[in-house]
C-alpha cells in the first residue's frame, strides 16, 4: 500500500515505531544545476511504500533522523547520486547502508545490474520502464509517476533477503557493508576530483606544461559550478578548456579575441578564468601526468590486467567489479596504492599487483 506524504508529522508519527530496515529510493532533477534538486523520496517501511513530498516545508527535517538512526539498515539500490541528493537536501547521509547493486556483484548475480534486471532476476516480476524522464519537480504528480515511484522500492526487502543469505553463505557480508562505506565517506568528503585532467582522454596528447594549464582550468571550473549551481560544461566545455590548456594566449585581451569563435565562450566570467589560466596552482608539480599509450606501459598495463581477472575469476566476481583500468593506470602512474582499492580489495589484490610493478 503506497501513501503520498505530505506533512512532516507523518513521518514523525512513523518514527516512533522504529522498524529494523527501509527500503530508500530518490527522484531528483539534475539537467540545469550542479547539484541535484531533491524532487521526491520512496521509503518501504513494513508493507507499506511513503511517497514522501520533500518540497513541503519541513520534510527534510523530519527524513534526517530515518536516515542518521544506524539501528536502521537503509537498503538501496545504486545508491551513489541518492546519496548527494540526501546531502544537498537533508545535510544527512543514510547509515548503515546496504546496496543491492553492489550485493548483486558480490554475490555473482551480475555486475552494474539496473533495479528492474534484478528484480527480474531474483523476483521473477517484470517492472515497467516508464517515467524516467518524469518532471519530479512539478506537483501534483500523476497516477503513473506515483506508482513508478512505488515499484522502485516494493522490492527491495526481497533484493535484501536473497542477497544477504547468499553473502552470509560466501563470508561476503563485511565487503559489501565496507564498499557502503566507502561509498558514503566519499560522498561526506565532497572533495571533488584532484586530479582532473586525467579523466578528460584528450589530456594524454597535451605537453606537461599544457596538461598543468588543464588541470588550473578544470579547478576553477568546478569551484565555479558548486559556488554558482550550474553543470559544469555551462561554465567552460571541454573543447575550450583543451585549447587553451593547449595554446594559452598570450594576454587577457588575446583571449578575449579568441572567446569570438565561441559561442558559449564563459564571457563574464573572462577576467576570473584568465586569473585561472595564469596563476600556478600550490600542488601542480606533484601532479601526475596523462600518458598516450606505449608499449610499455600497454605492457604493464595488461599485465595488472591479466592479474585482476585471475583473481576476479577466482572470486567468481563480475569483470571489472574488483578493479577498474582507471584505477590499474593510477597504480601504474603514482606507484601509490589508490584509496579505491581499500579495504578487501586490497587484501586480494596487492601483493600479486606489486609485483607486477616496474621497479619490482
Amino acid at each position: 500500500m503506497a501513501y503520498w506524504i505530505k506533512h512532516p508529522s507523518e513521518l514523525d508519527e512513523r518514527y516512533q515505531r522504529r522498524p529494523t530496515r527501509i527500503g530508500l529510493d530518490t527522484e531528483f532533477i539534475r539537467e540545469r544545476t550542479y547539484w541535484p534538486q531533491l524532487a521526491l523520496v520512496q521509503m518501504a517501511v513494513g508493507d507499506e511504500v511513503l511517497l514522501i513530498d520533500p518540497l513541503v516545508p519541513g520534510m527534510c527535517e523530519a527524513l534526517k533522523p530515518w536516515l542518521t538512526d544506524t539501528s536502521i539498515t537503509k537498503i538501496m539500490h545504486s545508491a551513489s547520486e541518492d546519496l548527494v541528493a540526501f546531502k544537498c537536501a537533508c545535510d544527512a547521509l543514510p547509515r548503515p547502508l546496504f546496496d543491492t547493486q553492489i550485493g548483486a556483484a558480490l554475490t555473482g548475480i551480475g555486475g552494474g545490474m539496473g533495479y528492474q534486471k534484478l528484480v527480474a532476476e531474483i523476483t521473477g516480476t517484470t517492472l515497467p520502464k516508464g517515467e524516467t524522464r518524469s518532471d519530479w519537480l512539478k506537483r501534483p504528480l500523476s497516477d503513473a509517476q506515483l506508482e513508478y515511484a512505488a515499484d522502485d522500492v516494493e522490492y527491495l526487502f526481497a533484493l535484501h533477503d536473497t542477497i544477504s543469505e547468499r553473502l552470509q553463505a560466501k563470508g561476503r557480508m563485511q565487503w559489501l557493508l565496507d564498499d557502503g562505506e566507502r561509498l558514503l565517506a566519499s560522498v561526506e568528503r565532497d572533495e571533488g576530483e584532484h586530479w582532473p585532467h586525467l579523466s578528460m582522454r584528450s589530456s594524454q596528447f597535451l605537453e606537461a606544461d599544457a596538461q598543468r594549464r588543464l588541470l588550473r582550468l578544470l579547478r576553477w571550473r568546478d569551484q565555479q559550478a558548486r559556488h554558482s549551481d550550474k553543470p559544469r560544461s555551462w561554465i567552460l566545455d571541454n573543447e575550450l578548456a583543451n585549447l587553451l590548456a593547449r595554446t594559452p594566449p598570450a594576454d587577457y585581451d588575446a583571449m578575449l579575441k579568441l572567446f569570438g569563435r565561441f559561442p558559449k565562450a564563459p564571457r563574464k566570467l573572462a577576467q576570473p578564468l584568465w586569473q585561472a589560466l595564469s596563476t600556478p596552482l600550490a600542488d601542480e608539480a606533484e601532479a601526475p601526468l596523462a600518458l598516450p599509450a606505449t608499449d610499455g606501459n600497454k605492457s604493464a598495463l595488461k599485465k595488472l590486467q591479466d592479474a585482476v581477472s585471475k583473481r576476479t575469476a577466482e572470486l567468481e566476481l563480475p569483470e571489472g567489479f574488483l578493479a577498474s583500468r582507471k584505477h590499474l593506470e593510477a597504480l601504474l602512474e603514482s606507484g601509490h596504492w589508490p584509496s579505491a582499492l581499500a579495504g578487501w580489495r586490497q587484501q586480494e589484490l596487492e601483493a600479486p599487483l606489486r609485483a607486477l610493478l616496474p621497479g619490482n
